[in-house]
């Protein structure tokens, strides 16, 4: 299976690398800078279960110039990008799609989806997620900070169908999780609840975790902005799994955690943030349900304000 990973960050460099070290028929869709960075280097993740360096010669790099030239289809292509770069992610990534490519986003939230189907077809696309904690250095070098390094998948209408199998059997074995989910959709949502939370929390409160949770009134702040939250997602139709919404809110209100969201770290360093597609999309898919979340609006407004001003 000829597999097209898109970008070659945090995520998209996590996996690939792995999938390459393990020997798969793997290609970066990169931009120029990127490209000559990673033709210099090579690509170097950095993790917990052991670091992974692919040499330069042993990457198979395209920019969207070539794979418009070239016009050749891949199996698979794995979508990584950040929510708000998708548009023009699509547009460099879509001579890459055939009449039989299978496209596997693991971005956050739901609005990607409704874009890819639009683009390209529902046929092409299946549901995904990821559960990893990483962040790229000016080097260009990966470093994966937590336990976490998943992938989970699978078909939109529940089928398990011979090519959800293929993508099983390729992904597997590559030094990551991979799981096959039968009710993808769910799964999407339920993550959709926790990631949507911590980064409300996080950037509302301009903390980590820990300071959070230290700060008075700080853990019934968290629960409250957690509940809004899971209510958006029940009256949606995929109220949380209460086994995985308790662990969630566990994890929500350790003592001396030092979580900080991927969003809050982006704000932190004045970089661009996934605020319309994290946050601003559950908002807005509670209130066409009749579903309040003053706290949640709160965190949509101040991450809009900031947006608005790195713009200027």
């Amino acid at each position: 299976m000829r597999i097209l990973v898109i970008g070659a960050g945090a995520v998209g460099g996590y996996f690939g690398a792995r999938l390459t070290a393990a020997g798969r028929d793997v290609t970066f869709l990169v931009r120029e800078g990127r490209a000559e960075q990673l033709r210099r280097t090579g690509l170097q993740i950095f993790d917990v279960y052991g670091d992974v360096r692919v040499e330069a010669a042993a990457l198979k790099l395209l920019t969207a110039e070539v794979l418009k030239a070239r016009g050749e289809a891949f199996d698979l292509i794995l979508l990584s990008t950040k929510a708000y770069s998708l548009e023009s992610a699509m547009e460099d990534f879509a001579p890459a799609v055939g009449d039989a490519t299978v496209i596997l986003p693991l971005l956050n939230g739901m609005r990607h989806m409704d874009a890819l189907d639009k683009l390209f077809g529902a046929k092409h696309v299946v549901g995904g997620t990821t559960y990893i904690v990483a962040d790229m250095d000016a080097e260009g070098c990966v470093h994966s900070m937590t336990g976490l390094h998943d992938v989970t998948f699978g078909e939109r209408d529940r089928a398990v169908t011979a090519r959800i199998r293929a993508i099983e059997a390729t992904l597997g074995g590559a030094g990551f999780d991979v799981r096959l989910q039968a009710d993808i959709v769910e799964a999407m949502w339920q993550k959709w609840v926790m990631l949507a939370s911590a980064g409300a929390i996080t950037c509302l409160l301009r903390g980590s975790i820990g300071a959070v949770v230290a700060a008075p009134g700080g853990v019934e702040t968290v629960r409250a902005i957690i509940a809004e939250c899971a209510a958006i997602a029940t009256a949606n139709g995929y109220a949380p799994a209460l086994a995985a919404l308790a662990e969630g809110t566990l994890r929500l209100t350790e003592k001396g955690s030092r979580l900080r969201t991927s969003m809050y770290r982006d704000m932190r360093k004045g970089a661009r943030v996934e605020a319309d597609q994290i946050v601003g999309d559950l908002l807005e898919r509670g209130r066409a349900r009749g579903v309040e979340a003053p706290l949640l609006r709160a965190a949509y407004a101040k991450l809009s304000v900031y947006s608005a001003a790195i713009k200027r």
